[in-house]
């Protein structure tokens, strides 16, 4: 059977991850400044007030390693039918996760860690098809 229907699921949450980290990381590098400005009000009452833009700089670069790992495990899957760089990008997409989930606990915004944690989900999900 082909790969690409072989391993369906994980390159359709692949699609998906990729889709979400890259175009958050692009929207961070093309409103910097009203990305920063916004997180420091949302972020003003909390002990990381002071560290925000570089909180921010770390965020995006983890999405981006994370997006294009995703994209490199999407083409091992097809190529090669192994799911190394695949598993990578997971993992880092639900590192990002939870680096963001614990910044909107921080700053007790409780409706948006819902939120990631709904994104959790699949990325959760495709860590545990990678692995057997």
């Amino acid at each position: 059977m082909e790969p690409i229907f072989t391993n369906a699921t994980e390159i359709l949450i692949l699609l998906f991850l990729i889709i979400t980290f890259l175009q958050s990381g692009y929207d961070k590098i093309a409103d910097w400044n009203g990305n920063v400005s916004w997180l420091k009000g949302h972020f003003a009452e909390t002990p990381l007030k002071n560290m925000v833009p570089m909180l921010v700089a770390v965020i995006l670069v983890t999405e981006i390693i994370a997006g294009v790992l995703c994209a490199i495990g999407i083409y091992q899957l097809y190529a090669t039918g192994i799911s190394t760089f695949a598993m990578y990008g997971a993992i880092l997409s639900c590192v990002v996760l939870l680096m963001l989930l614990f910044g909107q606990r921080v700053a007790k915004d409780y409706d948006g860690a819902r939120t990631i944690a709904i994104y959790f989900i699949p990325a959760i999900f495709l860590v545990f098809l990678l692995q057997g």
